[in-house]
């Protein structure tokens, strides 16, 4: 009989299979899943209750724990991204307020929202106090809280304000760390606050003020979320400066919109008062009469003018206005003495217009001073005085060697110094031409009277000569020792203009220091007015005056003294000043510009700078120069100017060498 075969012995039951799978795997879909704390104790309590062995346990004890820190991790990472971007809509929508108040409100409900308390304030520094008072709340009830003002260093906020660092307290009134005082106590108890939070508002390196959360109950302000509340503190500071500036700006406007609505009223008051001056003077070149003035301000002011003797004015009135130098009022009238120095020669009257302004009153007045001087001018000029200072003038222009005594003497006669500054003009009459057959077009004889008719008048009123000369007038006119000879042309070029109802064309020479000690520097400067006005006819600006400097480089073609340091000044002044003030290097970054070719990459490798520098300082030169600096006119002068002002320096170096 067989034997039976043995029966296997019972091997070890099969282990469970989540026994081999790393300790790791459960918890990983619980923190995929987002799941709560308490779910990452269930893996162990299972592995417990299937009889895992201990080393297993062990792995997934520690894997758990693992997995916790990571769900916090995890859920600190949410919570910073959340306040993040709770930052960035606060900085958003702070960005786009206007209103201070609105800025302020929106700081406080946004600073309450982002760390969920019951209670956001704000207090602003008084620096004219030297405390800190309170500006908006949000949450609060009491109206005693919303009023308190804090001295700096008293309670939380004080301390805020003058450290300049968060403070934060769980319990206010158990907190000993800054000074209590009855009256912040009463309004925090009012208001029924235990847990206080403030950080600064910080400008630059000061303190405006202090922004606080608040809660009615004890609570513990993390650190992260007192860096939530100074980062909202910080965007609300620039927030609150900006609205500053804003409303600031907007005063500003206010007050430049009244002040321009001032310039405007006073503008048209000069206007009208230039007008008249300008009539008065039309009226005076073009050989007007005093009934002309009377009629003309008669018309101006709206009333009766008349002109009376001496003898024939209301005495009183006269003599108050001859000492008083004013119009003064008589009645119902007005009246202005007519004199020169202390002579009276009469007086104009504004009749039946008792209620009168001081531009109205200064109008007449300027009526009384023409009128002086058509009368002086009846009495003293005439064909006979023309003459004199025309034969003057001319001997001054073709004889040099005229004994400078007599010439001074003869000068006196006529009331013209000629030890004084004087400036030649020379001027012509753009109209009526009659041709000499292949010469130029010249004035006709008519033309000629009128012209030096207008020209000795305009030179006897000012102390000066006229003659006619080369189909023009030439005058020789006294010049204030900072007066501009190219403003002296334009102005008589404008008065002939207007006397003589056609243009006049007027060239001006440089001035000429001493006449009567150098005559031959008249004709000099005769020819030299010449140029100019020749150049100013060749240019299509007939009925304009101007001078060499006019002119700019063509200036040193056109002037006898070839004033060459004056026409650099005139031209790059305001640059080399500027490096004289600043110690800056623009007018060598302006010559390596033009000899780059005007590129400003090459001139920052010539300069051995960056490209940025350049364009700054070229930006600076424009504004010193003008916006049309690199038009080729203006870049072909300033580079001329450069040369002459390199070469000047190179020249006085040698010397001082």
């Amino acid at each position: 009989m067989p034997h039976d075969q043995p029966a296997a012995a019972p091997g070890p039951a099969p282990a469970d299979a989540s026994d081999h799978d790393p300790a790791e795997t459960p918890f990983l879909g619980l923190l995929a899943t987002g799941a709560a704390a308490e779910e990452y104790e269930r893996p162990v309590l299972r592995a417990r209750a299937g009889g895992a062995a201990a080393a297993r346990l062990a792995a997934l004890e520690r894997a758990k724990l693992l997995a916790l820190r990571v769900r916090t991790e995890l859920e600190d990472r949410r919570r910073r991204e959340a306040e993040l971007s709770a930052l960035y809509a606060t900085a958003h929508d702070l960005a786009g307020l206007r209103d201070l108040d609105a800025v302020l409100r929106a700081i406080v409900r946004r600073a309450r929202s982002l760390l969920g308390t019951e209670v956001a304030y704000l207090t602003l520094n008084d620096p004219a106090a030297g405390d800190t008072y309170m500006r908006v709340t949000d949450g609060s009830v009491s109206a005693r809280f919303q009023q308190l003002r804090l001295a700096m260093g008293e309670g939380l906020g004080g301390l805020v304000a003058q450290t300049a660092r968060p403070y934060v307290t769980d319990s206010y009134f158990h907190d000993e760390r800054f000074r209590h005082t009855r009256t912040i106590d009463s309004g925090v108890r009012d208001e029924g606050l235990v847990a206080i939070l403030g950080v600064p508002l910080l400008l630059g390196s000061g303190v405006i003020g202090v922004l606080f959360a608040a809660d009615r109950r004890e609570r513990v302000f993390e650190p992260g979320q007192v860096a939530l509340l100074a980062a909202h503190a910080a965007h609300a500071a620039v927030a609150i400066d900006t609205a500053n500036l804003l409303a600031e700006t907007r005063k500003t406007l206010t007050e430049l919109e009244a002040a321009n609505e001032i310039i405007r009223d006073r503008s048209a008051v000069i206007e009208r008062a230039s007008g008249v001056h300008d009539r008065l003077t039309e009226l005076v070149l073009r050989g007007g009469g005093v009934q002309d003035v009377a009629d003309a301000v008669a018309e101006v002011l709206d009333g009766e003018v008349e002109f009376t003797d001496p003898g024939r004015a209301p005495a009183a009135a006269l003599d108050r206005s001859r000492a008083d130098g004013h119009a003064v009022r008589d009645g119902a009238d007005w009246v202005a003495a007519v004199r020169a120095g202390e002579e009276v020669l009469g007086a104009l009257v504004l009749r039946g217009h008792p209620a009168l302004d001081p531009v109205d009153q200064r109008t007449l007045e300027r009526a009384a001073m023409v009128t002086s001087l058509l009368l002086l001018a009846r009495r003293t000029a005439g064909e006979a005085e023309q003459r004199v200072r025309g034969e003057l003038l001319d001997d001054l222009l073709d004889a040099a060697a005229r004994d400078p005594r007599l010439l001074r003497e003869r000068a006196a006669r006529v009331g013209a110094d000629l030890d004084a500054p004087h400036v030649v003009l020379a001027a012509r009459m753009s109209g009526a031409r009659i041709s000499d057959g292949d010469g130029p077009p010249r004035p006709d004889g008519t033309d000629r009277r009128r012209l030096w008719s207008a020209a000795s008048h305009l030179a006897a009123t000012r102390h000066g000569l006229a003659a006619v000369r080369d189909g023009g007038a030439v005058l020789l006119l006294p010049l204030d020792p900072d007066g501009d000879p190219a403003h002296t042309a334009r102005e008589i070029a404008a008065r002939l203009g207007t006397a003589l109802h056609v243009p006049v064309t007027v060239g001006a020479s440089a001035p000429v220091p001493a006449p009567a000690a150098r005559p031959a520097a008249v004709a000099d400067a005769y020819a030299e007015a010449r140029r100019c006005r020749e150049a100013l006819c060749a240019l299509g600006r007939t009925g304009q005056g101007a001078a060499a400097a006019d002119f700019g480089f063509l200036g040193l073609l056109l002037a006898d003294t070839r004033d060459v340091d004056g026409f650099v000044r005139r031209t790059l002044g305001a640059v080399a000043d500027y490096d004289a003030r600043r110690g800056t290097e623009l007018l060598r970054t302006l010559g390596a510009y033009f000899a780059c070719g005007m590129s400003p990459a090459r001139t920052k490798d010539e300069l051995h700078v960056h490209v940025n520098t350049v364009a700054q300082r070229l930006e600076r030169v424009g504004r010193l120069l003008g916006p049309d600096w690199q038009t080729p006119a203006r870049a072909l002068e300033l580079q001329l100017a450069l040369r002459l002002h390199q070469l000047s320096a190179a020249a006085t170096g040698e010397t001082e060498e």
